[in-house]
């Protein structure tokens, strides 16, 4: 009989766990963002502070670190944007920071799929410095947003920590997008004109 309650108790056991999932310590997000006609989306890990000092220490200045937590940080583009000053066609690409004090390098890698310590330089397809921005009040989990500016430009967004730092993302050809936009305009007031 104990050997039926004992085994009873066990089943019972592992079905309760296998019912639940305790949070990831880095847990994932994925966001995106639709802008003019492109759609930016971004799956990373987000690690929290945890009372540490981050950049500097935790994530050293001049060395590339991945974006976030545990596998590589993936960004997508659905149409062929510019990073910064960079043209970038469309795809999927892997997304690292090198910080230093004053400016941080994003660079976009074309190996999206490698566990994000394993970063290879050869694959670098393009990259970004902009300057570091120092925020008043702690982040305590590490962020990426995408904020539209407008019709044909966003910023990608990083901030942790007391640090932040801001991409500007636009469209490769903003005279098609206003082309397009103004045709369909067009069309839709024909439509509700019906």
């Amino acid at each position: 009989m104990k050997k039926i309650l004992l085994t009873g108790f066990l089943s019972a056991f592992i079905f309760a766990q296998a019912q639940y999932t305790l949070p990831a310590q880095s847990p994932r997000q994925k966001i995106e963002q639709q802008f003019s006609l492109t759609k930016i989306t971004v799956d990373y890990g987000r690690p929290a502070l945890k009372g540490r000092s981050v950049f500097g220490e935790l994530v050293p200045f001049g060395a590339v670190w991945r974006a976030g937590a545990n596998s590589s940080t993936k960004i997508t583009f659905s149409e062929s944007v510019r990073l910064g000053n960079e043209l970038v066609p469309a795809g999927t690409y892997g997304l690292y920071i090198e910080p230093s004090k004053s400016t941080w390098r994003v660079i976009l890698n074309k190996d999206s799929q490698s566990w994000g310590t394993q970063y290879n330089s050869a694959l670098d397809f393009a990259s970004v410095s902009v300057p570091v921005i120092a925020l008043k009040e702690k982040v305590e989990w590490f962020t990426i947003a995408i904020e539209p500016v407008d019709q044909s430009s966003a910023m990608l967004v990083f901030s942790w920590d007391q640090t932040s730092a801001k991409v500007p993302v636009s469209v490769q050809n903003p005279e098609k997008t206003k082309a397009i936009t103004e045709k369909l305009t067009e069309i839709r007031a024909i439509e509700r004109a019906k």
